[in-house]
């Protein structure tokens, strides 16, 4: 039996990661992560910190995503991330050193420390570390 299909765009600022056709995508939304499947209602939200599975056949391909927004048309679905790579892409010592020092700034007592800053890029280390170890 063959699946309904949809046209899936995933973009950054800086380029065009993923313009196919697929089964569907499930992806970490503000409220929650989300799947959409062909005919979904049309809907935009805000897309969280986490992983964007994208299914065009029997084995998914991960993309860690960093922000932005999801749009659902009846044309296809566009997603703008703030920052995207895919699991085969992202550099894990560079994901750690990034990580080692979110946990060092959050441990500071430095009053010049933006917490919320430092806790934001604490979960974008350890999202690209999540989605790297499943290579």
């Amino acid at each position: 039996m063959l699946e309904k299909r949809f046209h899936l765009e995933i973009r950054t600022p800086q380029k065009l990661i993923y313009d196919d056709d697929v089964i569907s995508v499930r992806a970490p939304g503000a409220l929650g992560s989300f799947e959409i499947l062909a005919g979904h209602i049309p809907f935009l939200t805000v897309l969280d910190i986490g992983e964007i599975y994208i299914r065009k056949s029997e084995a998914p391909q991960t993309i860690a995503a960093s922000g932005g927004v999801f749009e659902v048309l009846r044309t296809g679905v566009t997603v703008l991330a703030n920052a995207a790579e895919w699991a085969h892409e992202i550099d894990f010592e560079r994901a750690e050193a990034a990580r080692q020092r979110a946990l060092q700034r959050l441990a500071s007592r430095d009053a010049n420390i933006d917490h919320a800053r430092a806790q934001a890029a604490l979960a974008r280390a350890a999202n690209r570390l999540k989605v790297a170890g499943r290579q």
